[in-house]
């Protein structure tokens, strides 16, 4: 079966279940999935009984696909995303962003949990840009010209104009929303010291291992993008020691104001 076959076989399974024109997709990090929670008349599927779905195997990734109502839109919601480093094909790690755009999505709000190496932890950062350091790109291989061109522009990946939204309503309610460089790399062992260093020279103020290819598909169909990252750890030679029952323990320091924040946004985009 080929991947536009795929993708149709499973948007027609969607579409019978009930998933019919989102407006906005949602892509929830480690620890921020239970946003998903709040979507009201919600048809939730496992990701196991969807067609052509992939696993999410990560600690604070729950598995399940939320379509309904927040902040007066409708959204499809993924309650954990699937990695690279999980050993998924990057068809598999992008190709809920091709369901959002084949089910009528116009745009994106991406969320990770990334180290911080221009914030701290506890930082609420929007994604300005991004710097692809995972030696892959999603569209390696035939063309899906139904959905973009062979070379997509990725001038403005991450909306200006969503990001200029995001930013009002974050001093709207009081809540600080910084704005910087995501870096992406394959992961799954944490960077080496030496890597930040290099990566802060490149100009990136936070490092993750996802996100990335996502929001190079989403450019390929012409999706906006909003992304925003949660600083959850200082990243290496910053502390001590990394581990992911701290990014885990943070996101639920700080889980409120993202939510309240990106409910907010959606009801201004």
């Amino acid at each position: 079966m080929t991947l536009v076959e795929k993708i149709n076989v499973t948007r027609e399974f969607l579409q019978a279940k009930g998933m019919t024109a989102p407006e906005f997709g949602l892509i929830l990090g480690s620890g921020l999935g239970e946003l998903a929670e709040e979507i009201q008349n919600a048809i939730v599927l496992d990701y196991a009984d969807i067609p052509n779905w992939g696993r999410s195997t990560v600690t604070g990734h729950a598995g399940k696909l939320i379509y309904g109502d927040l902040a007066g839109r409708k959204v499809l919601a993924l309650q954990g995303r699937f990695h690279f480093y999980e050993g998924n094909p990057l068809e598999v790690v992008t190709f809920p962003v091709r369901i959002m755009k084949a089910l009528g999505c116009q745009g994106v709000i991406v969320t990770n949990a990334a180290g911080g190496i221009g914030f701290g932890p506890g930082t609420l950062m929007a994604i300005s840009d991004h710097i692809n350091l995972t030696g892959q790109n999603p569209l390696i291989g035939k063309n899906l010209e139904d959905f973009g061109p062979r070379f997509p522009d990725m001038s403005n990946a991450y909306s200006r104009d969503y990001r200029e939204k995001a930013q009002a309503v974050a001093q709207k309610l009081g809540i600080q929303l910084d704005e910087g460089v995501y870096i992406g790399v394959s992961g799954p062992s944490y960077e080496t010291p030496a890597e930040i260093r290099a990566f802060k020279t490149l100009g990136a103020d936070a490092v993750g291992m996802s996100t990335v290819p996502e929001v190079i598909v989403a450019a390929h169909s012409e999706l906006k993008v909003l992304g925003i990252s949660a600083i959850t750890n200082h990243a290496a030679g910053f502390q001590d020691e990394l581990n992911h029952d701290e990014v885990v323990a943070v996101t639920e320091r700080i889980k409120e104001d993202f939510k309240r924040l990106v409910k907010a946004i959606l009801a201004e985009l």
